[in-house]
C-alpha cells in the first residue's frame, strides 16, 4: 500500500470516529445549542469524509457533492439557530 493510500485510510478511520462522537453528542447534548453545534460539526465531518473518498476514488464528482452538502448544512444550521432564538424561521 502506498503512503497516500495509508494516509487516506487513516483519515477515513479518524473521520468515522469523529462522526461517532458527534452522533453521541447529538443524542446526549444537554442543551439545544449543543445539539445544533453537534449537527453542524457532523455535517462538516461528512463533507470531509466525502472529499477524502473522492481523493481515494480519483474522481471530481464527489467534490461537487461536498459543495452541495456544505451549502445545505449551512442553511440548516442557520435555520435551526434562528428557530431556537426566535421560535420562528420565516418572519
Amino acid at each position: 500500500m502506498s503512503p497516500i493510500g495509508f494516509g487516506l485510510g487513516f483519515a477515513m478511520v479518524c473521520l468515522a470516529l469523529a462522526l461517532a462522537l458527534n452522533l453521541f453528542r447529538l443524542l446526549r447534548g444537554p442543551t439545544s445549542g449543543d445539539r445544533i453545534l453537534a449537527l453542524d460539526t457532523l455535517t462538516i465531518n461528512i463533507i470531509a469524509l466525502v472529499v477524502v473518498f473522492g481523493v481515494w476514488e480519483r474522481t471530481a464528482a464527489y467534490f461537487e457533492a461536498a459543495l452541495l452538502l456544505a451549502m445545505v448544512g449551512f442553511v440548516g444550521t442557520v435555520a435551526y439557530s434562528k428557530f431556537l432564538l426566535r421560535g420562528d424561521i420565516v418572519e
